[in-house]
This record gives C-alpha cells, sequence and structure tokens, in this order.
C-alpha cells in the first residue's frame, strides 16, 4: 500500500509538470516557427539556441535521478553549466541605431590611466570595470609632460635669437653710415685728430637678443700722453669713481693750442659736454643725410632734442637708432664722453664694457660654460619686463662674473641652478642698495638708480625667485 502512494504522488507530480512543459512545448514551437519571419535567418538561429538550452535544464530537473549512482548530482552540475555556457556565448544582435546616436563621438573622454590597468593591457579609452576585448587594438595615453626649469630655459633661449636678416644687415649699414661719417669729419675738422671710427654693440659680441634695433659707433680721440693725464672721480667735487677727468699738463713748457683738443677744453680739462655740443651741431647742420640716405637706400635723420649724439635709422627691412661716443682710450682704461646731469661738465665715464664681453667669453672658453647663454637670457627678460629695463647690460653681467668666482659649475646641465642663484643675488644686491663692480671694488653700479626705481626691481624679482617661470613669460 505504501508503495502504490509513493507512486501515485510521483505520477501526479509528473503529471502536474508535464502538463506545464507540454504548454511551454507548445509555446517554444510557435516561437521557433514564426522566429524566422520576426527575427530573420540569425535571430531564429539564436533563438533555437537559447531554447534547446532551456528545454535541457527543464527535462533534466524533471527526470528522475539514479540514487545508486553517486555522480549523478555532479554529472547534472556539470551539464548545467556547460548549458549555461552555450546561453552565455550566444552572440548578441546588433542594437538598431537611432538618429540621435549617429550625432555622439565614437571615443568617450579620455580619463587618467588606473595603476595596474597597463600590466593588464586595458587601454585608457575603456570604461572603468571592462577588460579590453582580446585582439582589440590598445590605444596608449600620452601622459602631459610638466617641462623643468632647466627646458623651458633652453627652450627660451632659442626664442631669443635676433632675425637673420637684421643680423646680417644691421652691421652692414652701420659700417656704411660709419664710414661716410668718417670722411666728413675729415674733410670738415682735418686738424681734430680722430682714429679710425668703428662699431660697438650686443650684436656684434653675439648678445644681443629678440631684435638688433640699436648699435653703438665709436669715435676715438686721439690725445697725447704727454699732455694729458687722468685724475680719479674720487679725487673730484663728484667723489665718484666711476668718472674720469682728463687734466691739461704742463702748459707752461707746451701752451694752448699745442694740441688739437685744446679747443674743448674748460678750466685745464678736457670738457665731454662741449665736445659733444660741437659734434651734435655738426651731425644736425653740417652733413647731408638725405644725400647719404638716398645712396645707402635708407632714410637717416639725427635726433636735435637728445643729449646724446643719436642718429635714427630708417630702412625697408629694418628700424636703427645709432649712438655716437667719443672715447679716450688712456692708461688701459676706456672712457666715453657720457658726463652725468647737472653742473659738472668735464666728467668722462669709464666703460667696462669690453673687458665684461672679453671676460665672459674667456672663462665660458676655458670650461665650456653657459655664462653667455644665462645673459642672454637675462638680457631678454630685463627687456621685455619695462621695471627691468636699467638692470639689463652691465648689472647682470657683473653679477654673473662674481658668482664665477665661487660657483666652479657653469655647465649647461647647471643652467637652471646658475639661473636662479643670479635671481638671488640680484635679490640681495637691490635689497642693498648696491653692486659692486667686478673690475672695480670702489663703484657702485646701482648708484644712480633711484629708491623707487630699486623697489620696484627688487619686488619683481622677489616674486621671481619662488616661481622663475613667470619672468620667461
Amino acid at each position: 500500500m505504501a508503495v502504490f502512494w509513493q507512486q501515485r504522488g510521483r505520477r501526479q507530480e509528473n503529471g502536474g509538470l508535464g502538463s506545464v512543459i507540454d504548454g511551454l512545448g507548445s509555446v517554444f514551437d510557435v516561437l521557433l516557427a514564426n522566429a524566422r519571419l520576426v527575427l530573420g535567418v540569425s535571430g531564429a538561429a539564436v533563438l533555437a539556441i537559447a531554447t534547446l538550452a532551456v528545454k535541457r535544464l527543464i527535462d533534466r530537473a524533471t527526470s528522475p535521478r539514479d540514487e545508486g549512482d553517486p555522480k549523478a548530482e555532479q554529472k547534472s552540475l556539470e551539464e548545467s553549466w556547460q548549458d549555461l555556457a552555450l546561453i552565455k556565448t550566444t552572440p548578441k544582435l546588433p542594437k538598431k541605431q537611432r538618429r540621435e546616436d549617429l550625432s555622439e563621438p565614437l571615443l568617450s573622454p579620455a580619463r587618467p590611466l588606473v595603476p595596474g590597468e597597463a600590466q593588464a593591457g586595458r587601454s585608457p579609452w575603456y570604461p572603468r570595470g571592462c577588460s579590453a576585448p582580446l585582439g582589440a587594438p590598445q590605444v596608449k595615453s600620452s601622459p602631459v609632460r610638466c617641462l623643468t626649469l632647466q627646458e623651458k630655459l633652453l627652450s627660451h633661449s632659442s626664442q631669443l635669437a635676433v632675425p637673420e636678416i637684421q643680423v646680417s644687415l644691421v652691421p652692414q649699414l652701420a659700417r656704411s653710415i660709419c664710414t661716410q661719417l668718417q670722411n666728413f669729419l675729415r674733410s670738415k675738422c682735418p686738424e681734430l685728430p680722430f682714429g679710425r671710427f668703428f662699431l660697438s654693440g650686443a650684436l656684434l659680441d653675439g648678445l644681443e637678443v629678440l631684435a638688433a634695433e640699436h648699435i653703438h659707433l665709436m669715435l676715438p680721440v686721439v690725445l697725447d700722453t704727454g699732455l694729458w693725464s687722468l685724475i680719479s672721480g674720487e679725487d673730484t667735487v663728484v667723489r665718484n669713481p666711476q668718472y674720469w677727468m682728463i687734466k691739461r699738463i704742463d702748459l707752461g713748457y707746451f701752451p694752448r693750442g699745442c694740441s688739437p683738443w685744446d679747443r674743448f677744453i674748460v678750466g685745464r680739462y678736457l670738457s665731454s659736454s662741449v665736445l659733444n655740443e660741437t659734434l651734435h651741431k655738426l651731425l644736425v647742420a653740417s652733413i647731408n643725410w638725405p644725400a647719404i640716405g638716398g645712396l645707402l637706400g635708407c632714410a637717416i635723420h639725427p635726433v636735435v632734442a637728445s643729449r646724446e649724439l643719436k642718429l635714427e635709422v630708417k630702412h625697408d627691412q629694418v628700424e636703427l637708432s645709432i649712438t655716437l661716443f667719443p672715447v679716450v682710450e688712456m692708461e688701459d682704461k676706456v672712457l666715453l664722453a657720457v658726463p652725468p646731469e647737472g653742473l659738472v661738465e668735464n666728467l668722462w665715464l669709464e666703460s667696462f664694457y669690453r673687458a665684461e664681453v672679453s671676460r665672459l667669453k674667456e672663462l665660458d672658453a676655458g670650461d665650456s660654460g653657459a655664462r653667455q647663454l644665462c645673459l642672454r637670457i637675462l638680457n631678454g627678460v630685463c627687456r621685455s619686463q619695462p621695471s627691468l629695463h636699467k638692470l639689463g647690460g652691465s648689472p647682470v653681467t657683473h653679477i654673473i662674473l662674481h658668482l664665477s668666482d665661487t660657483a666652479s659649475d657653469w655647465a649647461e646641465e647647471s643652467l637652471a641652478d646658475r639661473f636662479q642663484q643670479v635671481l638671488e643675488e640680484l635679490v640681495a644686491s637691490l635689497e642693498k642698495g648696491v653692486l659692486l663692480s667686478y673690475f672695480n671694488p670702489k663703484i657702485n653700479l646701482f648708484s644712480r638708480l633711484l629708491e623707487e626705481e630699486i623697489d620696484e626691481m627688487g619686488f619683481v624679482l622677489y616674486r621671481a625667485i619662488s616661481e622663475p617661470e613667470i619672468l620667461l613669460k
């Protein structure tokens, strides 16, 4: 009796579940019959595979298991995983594109590469949590590279080069004007023994930056050393060692008129102001500059209102300013006719430019240093910053020369360190208001600066110590 009820219960269970299976089977048959019409050939194949897998799962769940077989359960599980794998690997139908999808970008915005993705072969274009498909091309990201100060300085230095047309045309044009001027003075003032005129300036020495807009024309004044002597500015009322006076001596034995330059004497001293005034009148009133300009293919105009001897030159390709300097070379000193503003008109300014350039080139040649490169960059900075205009040239050069005595490594690889050190030394000197000349420690190169100018320059450079890149913009 017990066996009977047990068999009956099984038949009822099988009967109830069987009716469900029969119903599902009829539904699957209808779907399969119409799948080709609705889904097409590929869609019908997909649905057939999925239906077969589901039927296997249901048949296996409803079929009686052999209780005597201990491996039946393990076998059933293995077949179930195989069927699930069959369903998972079924190819997905391509999604129908919408009109608005066509306007969307093909690639999503880039995101930073997560650590470990490079080792896993994951592309940064792939969303987080998804692995790149096998065989798909991997896109390598190019991370943004931050330039060091060294790289920025080298890049900035390449932008400071003077245009090639100016490098070739400006000296040629200036030499032609120099020749015309010397010929005129020899014919107009044959009694004045001027030496051979020559050009000077940063362009000729390879230290000019950005543009060749000015150049110096030197007019050597040849003096008889037996009739003239030098007196330091320290021993005069100005008490400035950077200036000198040129005194006429032995007037008892060689009275006035023995030297052709006696006509420019004021109080027994050769007056730089009187000489400049005489030359200024000649430049403005006596020389036919339109004719010379027409011969050279340019327009030349003397600057009338300037205290300096200046010529403005306009060419089709360049505009140039030429400053004329009467120069005296005595006792290993180079003196320019540049008197200070005021009542004293007999003073001559000592120039260290020739010694500065010679020393820089000598040091760089000795250790393959980058002193001239550093100077060019700083000259470019001072030229581009209006508040630093008076700092360029000689003051920066003397700072570099002072540092060369203490800092031995001036290789190009150390350019950033030396550049930073120059800024620090400039700020320290501006704080004290004192920058001693490299060639004469009695001279303060900041003595002619106003307090407001020192404060403004110090403020700009003090900010640049912590962020030097602001000077390179």
